[in-house]
């Protein structure tokens, strides 16, 4: 099974390492989708909703919400917000019957990408 998690955020960035429009400060509404794998545990959940919620607002929103990235990713590119998302979650949500399986981040409606853990 897969579970799925949709959170939303708005963020500022700019590229230092672009050549283009994107490398001047701007932002966006950015959208963040936590998906984890695994079996049902013994209360026929595979990770509790709210739990998981809890988890990405105190690890995540509130480092990444209304904030400049730069700061803390200094090429924030969506790839590299996806690998920053997935360290840092990868441990928190492990247990012993669900783990991350893929994060979704989406900086426009039809731009985003998908990480599944496999480079650094």
């Amino acid at each position: 099974m897969i579970l799925i998690k949709k959170f939303e955020f708005d963020a500022a960035h700019n590229l230092v390492n672009y050549h283009g429009k994107c490398e001047r400060l701007h932002g966006h509404t950015y959208h963040l989708n936590v998906k984890l794998q695994g079996k049902r545990n013994d209360e026929d959940m595979l990770y509790d909703f709210v739990d998981l919620k809890h988890v990405v607002e105190d690890n995540i929103l509130s480092e990444f919400d209304h904030h400049y990235i730069n700061d803390f990713i200094p090429q924030p590119t969506a790839e590299n917000i996806a690998i920053y998302i997935w360290n840092k979650l990868e441990p928190l949500v492990k247990t012993d019957n669900a783990s991350l399986y893929e994060i979704e981040v989406w900086e426009t409606v039809d731009s985003g990408i998908v990480y599944r853990g496999e480079e650094a």
